[in-house]
């Protein structure tokens, strides 16, 4: 495969836009990247940013078939409209049309979270695997489907939104307006917000995150709580051991609609390993429907890391632009 064409990926997020020049074994041979511009700019000033990233690995002369584009957003199913994007101000933006204009490459959009399932799936933890569901645990829940070996986007294009299913009918609110949403209970805010809650009431079971943090609970972060379980620290290890029980709840109603072989488990919150996956695997088989009757998913750690992102974006434009 060492001679089949190279393609660009670019992973868009809330604070930074990476890029990567990424062969046909999704091995990233150049990267570059820059901050995203505040929320609060024009759209344009989003595009200036990708054009710039994109340019800046052209300079290397490679022979380019493709840029693949994940951004953290809804996209619609053209791959070529950015229908709603949270952290950026696009709002029914045709990007391919604004990047083809300045751009002379096949150009190709697409959620974030797709192009992170569709790399692991060829190139990490999903490998072999025709049906696989990824759920990235971040500051919220986001997911993306590979069902026969082909990325699932769903009708509209925006499949995978897993974060916001209903898992606590009028519980906790979420930033989407609902109530009891999935990334409510698993996810890194929701590990950060039980761990404040006890540092304000001044229980004694936090001593250790309250050094940690020198006695300002404003001060903690997900990684931080990690850290601490990853210590022995019984409550920071009871803490995400909730998460874990949340998360395997979820799985298991998405096992009953989608019926993967494999599950991975992305995003910062997966950096915690066994200690959140061993109890995620227990409440996925507790709560499994026909348990005991019928094939189990796997459980597994992503592999690709942060460059999942811009591996699978990359891939996904090389694949579609090869025909």
């Amino acid at each position: 495969m060492a001679d089949a064409p190279l393609a660009i990926g670019i992973d868009i997020g809330g604070t930074k836009v990476a890029g990567g020049i990424v062969d046909a074994d999704g091995v990233v041979r150049r990267r570059t990247r820059r901050d995203t511009p505040h929320r609060s700019t024009s759209p344009r000033v989003v595009e200036d940013t990708i054009v710039s990233v994109v340019e800046e690995l052209l300079e290397s002369g490679d022979d380019i078939a493709a840029v693949g584009i994940g951004a953290a957003g809804f996209v619609a199913a053209d791959r070529a409209t950015v229908v709603f994007a949270p952290h950026l101000s696009w709002r029914n933006e045709p990007l391919r049309e604004r990047l083809g204009e300045r751009l002379a490459l096949p150009i190709f959009v697409d959620n974030d979270a797709n192009a992170a399932v569709w790399a692991e799936h060829r190139f990490g933890a999903g490998r072999g695997e025709s049906h696989l569901v990824m759920v990235n645990l971040g500051t919220g829940i986001g997911g993306g489907i590979v069902l026969d070996g082909r990325v699932f986007r769903g009708r509209f294009g925006i499949a995978g939104e897993f974060g916001h299913m209903q898992v606590v009918p009028d519980g906790i609110r979420c930033e989407c307006g609902n109530r009891g949403c999935w990334e409510q209970y698993a996810s890194g805010n929701a590990l950060v917000r039980e761990a404040r809650a006890l540092m304000s009431a001044g229980s004694p079971v936090v001593s250790d995150l309250f050094e940690r943090v020198g006695g300002r609970p404003e001060d903690l972060t997900g990684p931080l709580v990690t850290e601490a379980a990853k210590d022995g620290d019984p409550l920071a290890r009871e803490l995400l051991g909730e998460i874990g029980r949340w998360l395997g709840i979820g799985m298991a109603d998405l096992a009953a609609a989608l019926d993967p072989g494999t599950f991975v488990i992305g995003g910062g919150v997966s950096a915690a390993g066994e200690l959140l996956l061993a109890p995620a695997r227990e409440a996925f088989r507790r709560q499994l429907t026909g348990r005991g009757y019928r094939p189990e998913a796997q459980i597994v750690s992503a592999e690709l890391g942060n460059e999942a992102g811009l591996v699978g974006a990359a891939d996904l434009a090389r694949t579609d632009a090869l025909g």
